[in-house]
């Protein structure tokens, strides 16, 4: 890699940092950035680069001078450009039959190395160019300003739960409402996970029942406009009506409008004959006296009329995640189930609501039944990113 190709790689790792988590690279990423970064790019992109080798090339681009080289391959060095020059995704396969495994790359040192030789304006007195020079630093001093401003106001959390003892869950902003010591205390039961179960209690309004979740997991949303991501292991319900996934609340009473988006069980039909399914459901409910909720969502994955079946449903259950991003009163939904970790996702809906959620929550129940058993549900990842409103 000769200077400029050096050059050319350190401002472009500079440039992905700042694509990805929206502030300059001040220092180096730790392993659950590294790692989302690395899944950002495979969904921009189509193509995939190990978060250990994009770690290594961050800790390259903050100290260029010492003596271990990165040495990227071209392919690496195209996908990166391609990330940050936001081009069109595409695979490995088609980009080798095109035949394009470099041509992001070249064009994007191309950009840096370009300098304008030709119509070289006239002299322009000094005492000109001295305002000059001012108007265009305060101009820049102002922009930059304002978008360091608005950039600084944006949350961006993750959460790989590799440790859940309460202190360092409260220090990094959780709080657990309606706790059930039994069974919280249950949540290192997997490790690298925090183990909920499918405790009794709803959201749902219940005749005779007062709404609540036992052991809910919040914490506070502080952009109005964010995307928020659920990572799930290997949960394969099993009975009427356990589920887990998220909750977003105007408040932690119930007592205002939310929007539940959750992986449940249902074989109940109304008394016509189907077999059992599992499904991804949303709701949404006004609030308090609400009794009538909107179900919004109600997708079959799944279903379980055969051992067969069965056995296909829980090998794509082994991964499942949920996304939800909001603009404005439009929320969007997505899922992904798949045998393998960090799969794509795919739209389930867009859905309007005139809500502003102040705290988001995770969550297991299995609604008021008694006979349903408490299952075990593994929580892998989470993240929580605030958005520029458009």
């Amino acid at each position: 890699m000769d200077e400029l190709d050096r050059q050319s790689f350190i401002k472009l790792l500079h440039a992905m940092v700042m694509k990805c988590f929206g502030h300059p690279l001040e220092g180096p990423l730790s392993e659950p950035e590294s790692k989302h970064l690395s899944l950002d790019i495979e969904e921009r992109t189509g193509l995939v680069i190990g978060w250990r080798s994009l770690k290594n090339y961050v800790a390259f681009a903050l100290n260029p001078s010492s003596d271990k080289q990165e040495n990227p391959s071209m392919p690496t060095l195209d996908t990166l450009a391609r990330y940050v020059l936001e081009a069109p995704a595409t695979s490995e396969a088609e980009r080798k039959k095109t035949g394009e495994q470099a041509s992001y790359w070249f064009r994007y040192r191309e950009q840096l190395s370009i300098a304008p030789k030709a119509n070289v304006p006239q002299a322009i007195p000094a005492q000109k160019q001295s305002i000059g020079y001012v108007v265009a630093l305060v101009l820049i001093a102002f922009i930059f300003g304002f978008l360091l401003l608005h950039q600084s106001n944006l949350e961006q959390f993750e959460e790989d739960f590799s440790h859940v003892d309460e202190a360092e869950l409260a220090q990094k902003g959780w709080f657990v409402q309606d706790i059930n010591a039994a069974f919280w205390k249950r949540r290192t039961e997997q490790p690298g996970h925090l183990t909920l179960f499918t405790l009794k209690g709803d959201n749902w309004p219940k005749t005779g029942e007062a709404p609540r979740v036992q052991n809910l997991l919040l914490r506070d949303i502080k952009n109005d406009c964010f995307r928020t991501e659920l990572h799930l292991n290997a949960f394969m319900p099993t009975g009427n009506w356990q589920q887990a996934g998220i909750l977003l609340l105007e408040d932690t009473l119930f007592t205002g409008k939310s929007i539940r988006l959750s992986l449940a069980y249902n074989d109940f039909f109304g008394g016509l004959k189907h077999p059992a399914e599992i499904l991804i459901q949303g709701t949404a409910s006004y609030g308090k006296g609400d009794r009538n909720l909107e179900e919004f969502i109600h997708q079959p994955l799944f279903q379980l009329g055969s051992d067969t079946a069965r056995r296909i449903a829980s090998a794509n259950m082994k991964n499942v995640a949920f996304r939800i991003e909001k603009q404005g009163q439009k929320f969007r939904f997505l899922y992904s189930a798949s045998p393998v970790e960090n799969s794509s996702f795919k739209e389930i809906t867009t859905y309007e609501f005139g809500m502003k959620p102040r705290y988001v929550g995770l969550f297991a129940l299995k609604g008021f039944m008694d006979s349903t058993a408490n299952m075990p549900v593994a929580l892998r990842y989470f993240r929580l990113e605030g958005q520029r409103c458009e």
